[in-house]
């Protein structure tokens, strides 16, 4: 040691020699909690608080829709009701079980303690499993066919837009859906339910298409309100994925592989669609709109197509092999 002791530890810096306090632990765990209530505050001074129980989620405008947002929201009360919970036991092995200012030795430790063990293998399991059976019990019922729709629309998904085959018997426009060579594509099990004698008529955008009313870009699907609809997804070339964001669900547009689902749209308005899945360079150009009108609207712009000749339909793309056609046994 030397004599003036300058190679005493540094705890005993203090006056005296006597061991410099540390900072208190509550005070440490205030100013934490401080920082992260100004941190949690800060970016949504602009957050309207009437869209707080929706978690994000944009206002639903189909009858299926709230189904969803269930779904959602029940996923993030068990998510917090997890976290709170972890949080909550590392707070208190902090604050209860921090090493003491005194004593040195090292604890007390436990091993090979079963229950404990036990709990934290069997929890786990059994949130995943109540979150699979509500998730597997909305997925069936949003995905079911069961219903027979009052509007058929064949969306087409190609790189880089998108074309909408209205399925439907429209004055001015002959034809058949159910054997018209451009909806090949489509399996028999879905043409099973086309209206007869439906002529059809389409619309078809490009990258370089706007909204009329709102200059949003891309095409304009118009759908009645009130009506149950069904889509009937095709692709011409890779995957894309039918994403309209108020309707809170998409599906995935399959070259090879017809993919289907329902909705009943419930509000008028326009509303923005999209691919929401990575599909080539212009990924980001494929953007739609989606109109929702009365039904006596509806059914006069279908006559309004067919007015200005896009009557028939649109080639829907790559056509089922007989392998896949075998596979899917699901008759509607």
């Amino acid at each position: 040691m030397s004599p003036n002791g300058s190679d005493l530890p540094h705890a005993l810096g203090g006056a005296g020699g006597t061991p410099t306090p540390r900072r208190p632990m509550r005070r440490k765990l205030l100013q934490a909690m401080t920082a992260g209530l100004v941190l949690a505050t800060a970016t949504g001074c602009s957050y309207n608080w009437e869209d707080f129980p929706r978690l994000g989620m944009p206002t639903p405008v189909t009858d299926e829709a709230p189904r969803i947002l269930s779904l959602w929201q029940g996923s993030w009360a068990a998510a917090l009701a997890t976290g709170v919970l972890v949080w909550g036991l590392i707070l208190w092995s902090v604050v209860f079980h921090r090493r003491s200012r005194t004593k040195v030795e090292v604890p007390q430790q436990t091993r090979y303690n079963m229950p404990i063990e036990a709990l934290y293998t069997v929890v786990p399991l059994i949130i995943v499993s109540v979150l699979f059976y509500f998730t597997a019990r909305d997925e069936t019922k949003l995905l079911s066919l069961d219903k027979k729709p009052d509007v058929t629309v064949n969306v087409v998904g190609f790189q880089w837009s998108w074309g909408f085959n209205y399925v439907a018997d429209v004055p001015g426009s002959s034809g058949n859906a159910k054997t018209d060579p451009n909806l090949a594509a489509i399996p028999d099990r879905f043409k099973k339910q086309f209206p007869a004698n439906a002529g059809g008529v389409y619309d078809v955008g490009t990258p370089g298409t706007k909204n009329p009313q709102t200059g949003n870009p891309g095409p304009t699907l118009w759908l009645p309100k009130g009506k149950t609809v069904r889509f009937v997804l095709t692709s011409r070339d890779v995957i894309h994925s039918f994403w309209v964001v108020p309707f809170l669900m998409k599906q995935d547009v399959i070259p090879g592989h017809t993919n289907s689902f329902q909705v009943t749209p419930n509000h008028e308005g326009t509303f923005l669609g999209k691919c929401a899945e990575l599909c080539g360079v212009d990924h980001s150009r494929m953007l739609f709109n989606v109109k929702v009108v009365s039904p006596e609207r509806y059914e006069a712009h279908l006559k309004e197509l067919a007015a200005k000749g896009q009557t028939g339909y649109v080639p829907a793309g790559i056509e089922q092999t007989g392998h896949e056609k075998n596979r899917e046994t699901n008759n509607l």
